[in-house]
């Protein structure tokens, strides 16, 4: 399969007017900072928001983000495959802010959230760390510590990651049924 179409960060700048930008990151990563008038459509979410993506994509060009880049390639990917052309973002939010181009937070946001990165990483250790401690009981609990590892290295093989895939679904990082249906709207109008 074809690679998507990218847009550098001076690129979508740019035209950022001209299109419909979608952050398919989590609602907790959507709220730590994201395009200007993006729309929060998690990837996970993709096929039920796939009727107002092609009706938007039908009045101009689809932008896709996430926090690096990865994300968002294969929800263009997935577009395609339905007959929807969208570009992405290369390099996501990180490459948007280190250009020094403004991120917009929500105001209801009351919380940090981390970044999917973050959590994996935060899981990843810790789960290490027990099995590391519990095989000081039982060499056998060291087995958890070398599944994390295995993991990681399969992750990084396949650029996928089951764990972020996991750590999405935690409340904190699901959207609410009526944000979702809010954005759903608001691209349909657009």
């Amino acid at each position: 399969m074809n690679a998507p179409d990218t847009c550098t960060a001076d690129q979508a700048r740019a035209r950022l007017h001209d299109l419909t930008v979608i952050d398919v990151r989590t609602p907790g990563e959507y709220a730590t900072g994201h395009l200007p008038g993006a729309l929060n459509v998690p990837l996970d979410q993709l096929g039920r928001a796939l009727p107002a993506i092609e009706e938007a994509a039908g009045r101009g060009g689809i932008l896709l983000v996430c926090a690096s880049g990865a994300r968002s390639a294969k929800a263009c990917r997935t577009l395609a495959e339905h007959g929807v052309a969208a570009a992405t973002l290369a390099g996501g939010t990180s490459a948007w802010a280190d250009r020094g181009h403004e991120l917009h937070r929500p105001e209801a946001a009351s919380r940090a959230t981390w970044s999917m990165e973050r959590q994996v990483r935060f899981t990843a250790g810790t789960v290490v760390l027990a099995g590391l401690g519990l095989g000081l009981l039982h060499p056998a609990w060291q087995l958890v510590s070398a599944g994390i590892a295995g993991g990681l290295v399969f992750s990084a093989l396949t650029n996928t990651c089951g764990m972020a895939a996991l750590l999405g679904r935690l409340p904190h990082n699901r959207p609410r049924t009526a944000d979702l249906d809010a954005t759903l709207a608001a691209l349909r109008g657009r």
